[in-house]
């Protein structure tokens, strides 16, 4: 999926380059996702050492993830940040362990920090998943350059502590995909040859904007880059099929999710990342069959 040519609507099959290499991974694309935290929003608490991290990812791969992503730092709505010290802390001995144990499947570090990447690509990641879309941290184009890894550019508004306090827009996609386009050419001027780009639904958004965004993502799609689009489990579905007791509990969120992931598959999405990887991958190979016959 190199950056030039590339089109939404998948006519024909686009593969990745990370790390130099054109690989079997093709779009569109199952990124499962792993958290190694205890307070991630969906699953947080449930991988609490190598072991169990290394079972999540067999089953992930089994279930027909075709990359995985870490993370050690929950940026949910109201989270607090963790050092770098810590992070590190979680990550690495489960990257240090997975990527030999599994390698024919991507794996990707999803971080913020420099210090996270870096080791993180010493490992032999070949992604980074970058939730501050370089605002963090911008050097992480360079770094991602020097190891010719992919770069996710997510577009966020504010910390995580505080990005839900009445975000506001007057357009949020054209903002959003304007902040996209800027971000993105920043990588690729710096030797980025894999970047991919994120919306980022709910990161400093309100129901009404992530909507908007997964209703026209088409017009990011346009912007030529492979999009990346996690929706699972998240709040605006719990929103969306509240009923007399509330929200929609996360445990109670696939079908939303499925919905919500299906139609920015068929708006070009090139990558769901999700929890449920099993049911994503069903749902992508009937869209796949569905669109070989159009």
């Amino acid at each position: 999926m190199e950056n030039s040519g590339y089109v939404s609507g998948h006519t024909s099959s686009k593969r990745f380059v990370l790390r130099g290499k054109a690989l079997s991974v093709s779009a569109p694309a199952i990124m499962g996702v792993l958290n190694v935290t205890p307070d991630s929003f969906s699953d947080g608490g449930e991988v609490r050492d190598v072991e169990s991290a290394l079972k999540r990812v067999a089953q992930m791969v089994e279930s027909g993830a075709d990359l995985i992503d870490v993370g050690g730092e929950s940026t949910r709505p109201g989270s607090d940040p963790v050092t770098p010290e810590e992070e590190l802390r979680r990550v690495i001995p489960v990257l240090e362990k997975a990527l030999p144990a599994f390698p024919r499947t991507m794996f990707s570090i999803d971080t913020t920090k420099y210090e996270v990447a870096s080791q993180a690509l010493e490992c032999g990641v070949h992604m980074v998943n970058d939730v501050s879309g370089l605002q963090n941290s911008p050097a992480l184009a360079e770094l991602c350059a020097g190891h010719r890894a992919a770069l996710v550019i997510m577009h966020s508004r504010g910390a995580p502590k505080t990005m839900q306090q009445n975000p506001e827009y007057v357009d949020a996609v054209s903002e959003i995909a304007a902040f996209l386009k800027v971000k993105a050419e920043q990588a690729a001027r710096a030797g980025v040859e894999q970047v991919i780009i994120d919306p980022g639904i709910g990161f400093g958004k309100t129901l009404q904007h992530n909507l908007q965004i997964i209703a026209r993502l088409r017009e990011i799609c346009r912007l030529g880059y492979p999009v990346l689009v996690g929706a699972s489990r998240k709040s605006m579905i719990g929103k969306l099929l509240a009923d007399e007791h509330g929200d929609r509990p996360v445990n109670k969120r696939l079908a939303g999710t499925l919905a919500l992931h299906y139609h920015a598959l068929m708006q070009g999405a090139a990558i769901l990342r999700v929890h449920d990887v099993r049911e994503a991958r069903d749902s992508l190979e009937v869209f796949k069959a569905l669109s070989s016959v159009l």
